[in-house]
């Protein structure tokens, strides 16, 4: 009988056992150790499969918030509501707010009554009322009293023929009544524009330094301007915190404004001074704060300044010539005029929480 092979030398054959034997036990052991290669090498695949970071059918993956909201549905709420989620930074802070933009003739205006006086459009108001009363001189309102007089006497006449004239000549007067009041409400619907307003009540902006405080004023049905929008029961059922996350354009660095005026023309911003002014106006119009908008107003150094800066951002030949304008724009004089402009708009601010 053979004898056992030693594992150990099998690539070594003795002389007395046969090749064909040899071969058989080294490709036995070859076989072997295939198999040992082959078991090890299965617990590696194993761990492969259970890699967490191949690829899964039901992950969507990354969110791009790390809130966990897609941006795309924030903004397609935001734009479903039509009020927009507002963020500005002031000499006191930063805080929250909302901005909606619908037509004048559908808003009421923010009630300024404590402090009429310094109100634009109450004085305008009174102004217009004074002059109603001086329009007419004594002689003319006697006249006006003896023509009522005689309308008085005409009315009491009781004669049948009389009264068929008097039918027949107010017909085509009621007519043209009709046709005047017709074209003066087109005139009224033709004057309404487009116009902001803000979350605000009493003549404040109401400022909220989280987005938790906000979204909690807006549950809690507390009064305010806002309110008076159409969409504004649907955004009060709907909102979360989450939600209030303002786009780019919609924040505004009026902190910044002044220091970067004071730095020179070389330095000015224009993004951040166009933007400022884009947000004073608004906040001017829905705060009624008359000082304000006539600082900005058409033909003002500040809106000289707007335009200069409007120019330099759309570049070219007219960018060259608006940088010229700017060297005639006195540093000191539009660094006061916003220091003006931001110190009455941060009066007119109520921070919250």
């Amino acid at each position: 009988m053979a004898r056992q092979p030693n594992r150990s030398k099998a690539k070594s054959p003795s002389p007395d056992e046969p090749a064909a034997e040899v071969e058989e036990t080294t490709t036995g052991t070859g076989a072997a150790e295939a198999a040992e290669s082959a078991a090890a090498a299965e617990p590696a695949e194993a761990v492969a499969d259970d890699d967490p970071h191949e690829d899964d059918p039901d992950d969507d993956g990354p969110h791009d918030d790390e809130s966990g909201v897609d941006p795309a549905d924030q903004r397609a709420f935001w734009d479903e509501v039509r009020i927009d989620p507002v963020e500005i930074a002031l000499p006191a802070g930063t805080g929250f707010t909302l901005r909606a933009y619908r037509m004048s003739n559908e808003l009421t205006p923010t009630d300024t009554s404590d402090r009429e006086d310094d109100d634009l459009f109450a004085a305008r108001a009174r102004q217009d009322a004074e002059e109603d009363e001086d329009l007419f001189t004594d002689e003319e309102l006697a006249e006006q009293a003896e023509a009522a007089g005689r309308e008085e006497r005409r009315k009491a006449r009781d004669a049948d023929d009389e009264d068929e004239d008097l039918e027949e000549a107010e017909e085509p007067a009621a007519a043209a009544t009709d046709d005047e009041d017709e074209e003066e409400e087109e005139e009224e619907e033709e004057a309404a524009e487009e116009v902001p307003v803000f979350l605000t009540h009493r003549g404040k902006l109401l400022l909220f330094r989280s987005a938790e405080g906000l979204v909690s004023f807006i549950r809690s049905g507390a009064p305010h301007d806002l309110a008076q929008v159409d969409t504004w029961t649907t955004l009060a059922e709907r909102v979360e915190p989450v939600n209030v996350a303002p786009l780019d354009e919609d924040s505004y660095e009026l902190d910044l404004v002044v220091e970067n005026l004071r730095g020179g023309h070389d330095s000015w911003d224009p993004p951040l001074i166009i933007e400022a002014g884009e947000v004073a106006r608004d906040l001017s119009y829905a705060l009624r704060l008359p000082a304000v908008l006539d600082m900005l107003s058409p033909g003002s150094s500040l809106d000289d300044l707007d335009e200069a800066l409007r120019g330099v951002v759309d570049g070219g030949i007219g960018g060259f010539m608006a940088r010229r304008r700017l060297r005639k724009i006195g540093a000191q004089t539009a660094s006061l005029g916003w220091r003006t402009i931001i110190g009455k708009i941060s009066a007119a601010v109520d921070w919250r929480d």
